[in-house]
């Protein structure tokens, strides 16, 4: 039987630290489902298209790999595309209480659908999207914490977003 799990995030912009995650589930899971969850009452920096652009540029052709998005229950879409995992990524001891309730609620919606947890690799472990966004909207570096093109899309995004500014 194929191993199957959805990998659900934001990826708003995905970052290595996500890549070292997908890298290293596909060592356990036969395929991979890259899930932007998203919710429809908020916007992002980026949207659900660039981030599934980008997203298939980084990855590239692997047939182990799917992108998709969707705006509901993590624990329905696993479901309904039958995967038995959902596999989510810690960093710090903050992110487990909040992951530890979601796959709580998530057990509780279906049992049959199990939460892995992988820890981040040392290098990503302070990394995330907001902090990546939030460095590159003041002009810091993020050069080797995200891929080249998001550092590229991050650059002509915040660029547009000073002259923007100015112009006004």
């Amino acid at each position: 039987m194929e191993k199957l799990a959805v990998y659900p995030g934001s990826f708003d912009p995905i970052t290595n630290g996500h890549l070292d995650i997908i890298r290293r589930g596909l060592r356990f899971f036969d395929r991979l489902i890259i899930l932007i969850a998203y919710n429809p009452n908020k916007s992002g920096l980026f949207s659900i298209e660039e981030r599934m652009d980008m997203i298939r540029t980084v990855i590239g052709a692997d047939p182990r790999v799917t992108i998709d998005s969707s705006p509901g229950l993590m624990v329905h879409y696993a479901k309904e595309k039958g995967a038995q995992v959902i596999l989510r990524g810690l960093r710090a001891l903050s992110d487990f209480e909040y992951e530890f309730q979601m796959a709580l609620i998530n057990r509780r919606l279906d049992r049959d659908i199990e939460t892995v947890f992988l820890m981040t690799g040392y290098k990503w472990f302070y990394t995330s999207s907001n902090l990546i966004k939030e460095a590159a909207s003041h002009g810091g570096s993020v050069r080797g914490l995200v891929p080249d093109i998001v550092l590229q899309r991050l650059e002509e995004k915040y660029e547009s977003q000073f002259t923007k500014g100015r112009k006004g």
